[in-house]
């Protein structure tokens, strides 16, 4: 670059607009997308690092996108390439990697190649990209107001990382005009600007979370208000009014906006928010949607959702429809208004659906022959039969008569099941019974047939898969708990999570997948459960592992303070103490603690305003008494009596933290440490457990091994030392309790008994 070069773009750059002056050059000049460049997040991290591999920005304009970009142009040690998807073409793309080869063959250096408006790129020209993004000749960042997933090459969104770019809050806002107010270097530092707070709030409000909508109004309303007598440019809110006017609504009739807001306002007349539906509908109308689309997809909705439980929601439609059609606008906003509050308050039922499952059974089952009764008789009645057999309906009382009509092959398959709403439930009960007697006349069919009915039988194969179900059960209840968990703590892709207790990483792993973009801490009890999840995280990229710490809950404070100063050494930028996090999430975290409110004080210290903490605690003291798994009947009543008295005695210990707590204390706990909105769920979940002479061994085993809870044989005969003071129990001698197994041998050894768990979810949020 010469001379001229040099002072032409410090020309262009004094002259630019205010919002590209403003434009951050720094993380810490960054304003808002706290959801992803926050502290401890991945995106950031990966900055700071200088690791960053392809990614591509998604969202509204004025977020950042470009921005972020810049910054990571300003902080990389790589060479930064930009490119302007509408501007260019594949001549510049193969340039650009032409220049990245030799910068990685003369010096080492990789090569950043930013690509605005990436989503603008055809299909060849994204072709021309993929080869050199994918042996990594250049690593590159997108921009898009478009959602990659449909408007991007699907093999570049694979081979990169979305991050979702948010709408800046008000706050956000607010900020990033007191920032260019103060700024003296490159915004309005160095005039006396008298900004009202009914003017920032106007200017913040119609803006709609766009940073540069606030900067162009504010550039216009600074730019053409000359200063009073004082030298103070005062920008009232008639100023304000003037510089932006119309708030701007983010809505492309060919892009992502238009299927986002009509999906959203699908969604709340399913939904039946009469509200929510009618703020959609105005935005489309505002936006200049056409209504007669509006209609096309409510015609839809009244077959679709509404259907059956009241078909006259399909007649309203049709006729607001065509209402719309003879009056025009303006007025035909009354008849899409109309149709809108009559779909959102009709009862719904997506019963019309059975049609898409009859449809699958033509599609995969063999072809059935029509029925001899239901054939046409009018051509070959006489010669083949058709015909022959059917009942008219019309003959019979109300019109109706129980006979077969579908195939035989098919006899007794149901498609249609009625709904409960509205027109659905009068006529639900109507079918049923049809059904139930037709079902009738078909089984008095099939019973003359006789040996034609297949019986099943036990063999092998029958057991093994009986087997596998018993087996799988356990597998299954963890599978719910998990659901569950993270149907409470509602995880968003750019969240920051910490599982409290990761375990086999049952909790883990899900996190890693529902929050992408954001990060996954886990916390392990041991060293070896630890290595164990570290191996299974190898697996995984780099920057999608999680982070996993070593010790104990109330330990954590310490773990992540170390954690996140070995990251700052790496990167000099970030503070120990300023990580909180999103969600928190565990199961059985609390099962074993002996100071539970104590590590109840230290998950409230590391959740973020706003943050929720979701957990599944088994409790232990509402466990199954074995003594209830066998007939006692078989003892002497007095040792029957004994056998019960010390085993209950053992979920009585207050001293034992495990069985020294239920529900209301664990609600007590999280109050204390300044949680609300606490809401505990309790569930009781049976599985099957299959007693071996394993299992009996465990429980009759005189020593339970070192560092392992003392055995139940041990509970019986008062080895135990918080129970064995207890005065009033007679505990069982060796003899008693040779005798006690032996019974539970005769009546378990080889059974599959049900066994019962109860479950506590618990869910907090921190104000």
């Amino acid at each position: 670059m010469d001379l001229f070069d040099h002072a032409r773009e410090q020309q262009i750059e004094k002259e630019a607009p205010l919002a590209a002056r403003m434009r951050p050059r720094t993380l810490d000049e960054f304003i808002g997308q706290e959801h992803i460049i926050g502290p401890g997040r991945l995106l950031r991290r990966a900055i700071q690092a200088d690791q960053l591999s392809s990614v591509i920005f998604y969202g509204p304009p004025g977020t950042g996108k470009t921005t972020l970009a810049r910054i990571i142009a300003n902080t990389t040690h790589a060479h930064f390439i930009a490119l302007n998807a509408v501007l260019s073409g594949v001549k510049d793309i193969r340039e650009a990697i032409e220049v990245a080869r030799d910068k990685r063959g003369m010096f080492g250096q990789k090569t950043i190649l930013f690509i605005d408006e990436v989503h603008r790129f055809n299909k060849a020209q994204q072709d021309a990209l993929l080869p050199h993004v994918e042996n990594g000749t250049v690593i590159l960042i997108g921009a898009t107001t478009e959602n990659p997933y449909f408007e991007v090459n699907k093999a570049l969104v694979s081979r990169s990382r979305i991050f979702q770019l948010r709408s800046l809050t008000e706050d956000d806002l607010r900020a990033v005009a007191r920032q260019t107010l103060a700024d003296k270097e490159r915004g309005y530092g160095q005039l006396k600007v008298n900004l009202t707070g009914e003017a920032l709030d106007h200017l913040v409000n119609v803006a709609n979370g766009d940073a540069r909508a606030v900067l162009n109004a504010l550039e216009l309303a600074v730019e053409t208000t000359p200063p009073d007598a004082y030298g103070i440019i005062n920008l009232t809110m008639e100023v304000a009014e003037e510089s932006i006017q119309r708030r701007a609504v983010l809505y492309d009739k060919d892009g992502d906006a238009h299927f986002d807001t009509i999906s959203a306002f699908i969604k709340s007349l399913r939904g039946s928010d009469v509200d929510a539906a009618l703020y959609w509908l105005a935005k489309m109308v505002y936006a200049g949607e056409d209504p007669r689309f509006i209609f096309r997809r409510m015609i839809i909705f009244a077959g679709e959702d509404v259907g059956m439980a009241d078909p006259n929601a399909l007649r309203v439609t049709m006729a607001a429809a065509q209402a719309y059609d003879y009056v025009g606008l303006p007025e035909g906003r009354f008849h899409l208004a109309e149709a809108c509050l009559y779909l959102a308050t009709a009862p719904k039922s997506n019963s019309t659906f059975a049609f898409f499952d009859a449809l699958a059974t033509v599609e995969q089952e063999r072809e059935a022959d029509v029925p001899d009764h239901l054939r046409d008789a009018n051509r070959d009645a006489e010669g083949l039969g058709h015909g022959q057999g059917y009942l008219y309906p019309h003959a019979y009382r109300d019109h109706w008569v129980a006979q077969q009509y579908l195939p035989e092959a098919l006899q007794g398959r149901v498609f249609y099941q009625p709904g409960d709403q509205g027109y659905e439930a009068e006529i639900r009960q109507q079918v049923s019974r049809r059904r139930e007697e037709q079902l009738a006349a078909m089984l008095e069919a099939e019973e003359a047939l006789a040996g034609q009915v297949e019986t099943g039988g036990k063999g092998p194969a029958a057991q093994n898969r009986w087997l596998q179900r018993t087996l799988s059960n356990v597998g299954q209840q963890l599978g719910r708990i998990r659901d569950r968990v993270f149907a409470l703590a509602k995880v968003e892709r750019h969240d920051l999570v910490l599982d409290l207790n990761a375990g086999t990483g049952l909790l883990t792993w899900e996190a890693v997948r529902r929050a992408p973009v954001g990060g996954v801490w886990a916390l392990a009890a041991n060293p070896q459960t630890a290595a164990a999840l570290e191996q299974q995280a190898r697996n995984l990229e780099n920057l999608e592992q999680p982070v996993i710490l070593t010790g104990t809950v109330t330990e954590l404070p310490q773990l992540i303070a170390a954690s996140v100063g070995q990251a700052v050494s790496l990167s000099s930028s970030g503070q120990a103490d300023s990580l909180s996090y999103d969600i928190l999430i565990g199961r059985n975290v609390f099962t074993q603690l002996a100071d539970k409110p104590a590590a109840a004080q230290v998950i409230a210290h590391l959740l973020k305003p706003g943050g929720r903490l979701a957990l599944a605690e088994i409790i232990p003291r509402h466990t199954p008494r074995l003594h209830q798994l066998v007939d006692l009947s078989g003892l002497p009543a007095e040792l029957a009596d004994r056998v019960q008295t010390a085993e209950e005695t053992i979920y009585a210990n207050p001293t034992d933290p495990m069985l020294n707590w239920d529900t209301p204390d664990l609600q007590a706990i999280f109050e204390a440490a300044g949680l609300t909105q606490i809401e505990i769920a309790v569930e009781v979940l049976t599985s099957e457990l299959a007693i071996g002479a394993e299992q009996l061994e465990r429980w009759f085993a005189l020593s339970a091994g070192s560092g392992r809870r003392p055995t139940f044989a041990q509970h019986l005969l008062g080895a135990v030392p918080e129970t064995s003071t207890v005065r009033e129990v007679v505990w069982l001698n060796q003899a008693e309790l040779a005798e006690l197994r032996r019974l539970f041998e005769r009546q378990l050894l080889g059974q599959v008994v049900p066994w019962t768990s109860t479950v506590a979810y618990l869910l907090a949020r921190k104000a």
